[in-house]
């Protein structure tokens, strides 16, 4: 899942985005409104995380700009004392908010929840053959066993299945996974999909996740096994 925070205040910024990214969540920040109101409009985001007082242009710009747009889920963060930003938020288009200070548990509950109302159900259930994967558990099985995954494989196999049959090039995959700002000249893609395609495939048939030699990777169930790597 990919989350936009966009919140001024650095320790709570970084509180945020340490904890979500432990949680295998892709996470991108946004320190102020006008950096906010540009990557929720050029990026795709699973949910947003968005402060009401930013510098440069507030949260509920930022809302509007992005609801003229795109549905995108919206958490708004806001002070204990102002209710009437709650409402303002929730009539403007958010789908949800939360009073500072807030419980981490809590907003994972949240972003979980929202997910699941934008997506529904069943799609954060995903199978591919004898592939299984709960995008909410963060979860996968092959063949009915567990797959041992860190969270970056995790996210790694999840970007590939949501796009099954779709050949994602490196610097798409580093997108996804890791942030707009990832160096794909490094060989961490490369890395990553050898140490997930270990336990995906090496002890099971068919081979699911293939290499498409000079374009990227693709997760499929082939006729025949032709792996160009």
């Amino acid at each position: 899942m990919k989350v936009l925070i966009v919140e001024d205040e650095p320790k709570t910024a970084d509180y945020l985005e340490r904890g979500l990214r432990e949680q295998g969540y892709v996470v991108d920040v946004a320190r102020d409104g006008l950096d906010g109101k540009h990557m929720a409009l050029e990026y795709e985001y699973d949910v947003i995380v968005l402060d009401v007082m930013l510098p440069g242009t507030d949260g509920f710009s930022v809302l509007h700009a992005l609801r003229e747009h795109r549905q995108t889920p919206v958490i708004m963060l806001t002070a204990r004392d102002r209710v009437d930003d709650r409402v303002r938020g929730l009539r403007e288009g958010a789908d949800d908010y939360l009073v500072k200070p807030f419980s981490f548990l809590e907003l994972v509950a949240r972003l979980q929840a929202l997910t699941r109302r934008s997506r529904g159900q069943e799609a954060m259930q995903l199978r591919i053959a004898d592939l299984q994967i709960d995008l909410l558990a963060r979860k996968a099985w092959r063949n009915g066993q567990r797959l041992d995954l860190t969270a970056k494989e995790f996210a790694l196999l999840a970007a590939l299945a949501r796009r099954k049959g779709e050949i994602l090039s490196k610097t798409t995959i580093a997108e996804l996974v890791w942030d707009v700002n990832f160096d794909s000249d490094t060989n961490v893609v490369e890395v990553a999909v050898k140490r997930l395609r270990s336990k995906l495939d090496d002890p099971f048939k068919p081979t699911l996740l293939h290499t498409v030699r000079g374009m990227g990777y693709v997760l499929e169930v082939r006729d025949e096994q032709s792996e160009d790597a």
